[in-house]
This record gives structure tokens, C-alpha cells and sequence, in this order.
């Protein structure tokens, strides 16, 4: 982890990744929909993750992956594990940064709640 040009802190691959390997199995901390009504304003907004009706947290690196809408990464929640799961969407080159689309789909071109730059 450290700063970017662009978002603050990041997270930069330490090693070459091949396309397709798991980066990182993040634990999470589920939330309840009832208690995420309260917890909406809070700064965990910027780091929650939907976990069916409920939102997660992700613990580890999770969390602190960067928003791209070109991410060279991918997450897919993992129910039956309670994980958050990342994977390399291509090849990522040491000290490159890893990024992932936050609206799940790596396609998806939907807005999301901050200017991307």
C-alpha cells in the first residue's frame, strides 16, 4: 500500500500476477440492513460491498483496492465462504496498481458516488 497520484492510498502488486490468479480471499464483516440504515453516513460508506439484502466489509487489502471503470482486477463475493474474493483480470505487472470496477461488474459504466478522475 501506499499513496497514488489520484485516490489517496492504494494497493500495487509486490510481484508480477498472471491473469486469472487470486489475489486476495478477503474475510469480511457482514451488516445487517437494519444496522446499515444507521451506519450509512459514516465514513464506511466508502468501503461497504452489497452482500445480498445486507453489506459487507472487507477486511485485509480488501477494502482499500482503488475504483477503476478499466480495473485490471475483479472481486466476486463469496457467500458460502464469507469472503471476498479477488482476481487478476489480466496480467499485472509489479509495482502496477491493482483496480477494481466498485460496481461490480468489471464492465459496468455506471456512475458511481465520487468523481472518478
Amino acid at each position: 500500500m501506499r499513496n497514488t497520484a489520484k485516490y489517496g492510498r492504494g494497493i500495487f502488486a509486490d510481484r508480477y500476477i498472471k491473469k486469472g490468479e487470486l489475489i486476495e480471499e478477503a474475510l469480511v464483516i457482514i451488516i445487517p440492513k437494519q444496522e446499515w440504515k444507521q451506519m450509512r453516513k459514516s465514513v464506511l460508506l466508502n468501503y461497504v460491498f452489497r452482500w445480498g439484502k445486507d453489506k459487507a466489509i472487507a477486511l485485509g487489502y480488501g477494502s482499500l483496492f482503488n475504483h477503476s471503470f478499466t480495473p485490471n482486477a475483479k472481486y466476486i463475493t463469496n457467500i458460502k465462504n464469507q469472503t471476498i474474493d479477488f482476481y487478476a483480470r489480466q496480467d499485472i505487472q509489479k509495482e502496477e496498481e491493482i483496480l477494481v470496477n466498485y460496481n461490480g461488474d468489471p464492465s459496468d459504466q455506471s456512475p458511481v458516488w465520487f468523481d472518478v478522475f
